[in-house]
């Protein structure tokens, strides 16, 4: 799974409005919980964005081979301090509950962080289970390249484009 930036406000209105529907959360201005919601994940995004670029950084000075991208990534996601591939979906929802915790625009929280982590569950995978189709669509294109060089990354943009564009999303 990966997250778009361009996703982070509709997944975030989505959540939100469910749990005031489900009166999981109380707010008197829904539009800023979006906000912050919204800026957790954008956060995530510039941060994964930045471990990427130290990942192909740290693997062109020591010359070792984009194979070992994926465990490179991990390693130095951790030392941010965030998570990435599988765990992403877990550190993001911890993320957001922690965010409501800690706004001022949260006025009442009225279930369990497990609870709040269950009902968002389902508007995150929707959102992030149409990137991934569009992302194993790109990927296929762009097989002919290495995976984590600054070309794929580049050509990866292009080619999403391309296709959202052909998909109207």
């Amino acid at each position: 799974m990966r997250l778009f930036a361009s996703k982070a406000l509709p997944i975030a209105q989505d959540a939100v409005r469910a749990l005031l529907k489900s009166e999981s959360i109380e707010a008197e201005s829904p539009n800023e919980v979006i906000a912050d919601v919204e800026a957790v994940l954008k956060s995530y995004v510039e941060t994964e964005r930045e471990v990427s670029e130290k990942t192909r950084d740290l693997l062109e000075r020591t010359g070792r081979g984009n194979a070992e991208f994926g465990r490179v990534k991990a390693q130095i996601a951790e030392s941010k301090g965030i998570k990435v591939g599988d765990d992403m979906l877990d550190y993001l929802l911890d993320q957001v509950v922690e965010a409501f915790h800690h706004s001022a625009h949260v006025d009442e929280i009225f279930a369990q962080d497990h609870e709040l982590r269950r009902a968002m569950v389902p508007h995150f995978k929707r959102h992030l289970a149409v990137d991934e189709g569009l992302d194993a669509e790109v990927r296929l294109q762009l097989r002919h390249l290495q995976e984590g060089t600054r070309t794929w990354d580049v050509e990866y943009a292009r080619v999403m484009e391309a296709v959202r564009r052909k998909r109207g999303v």
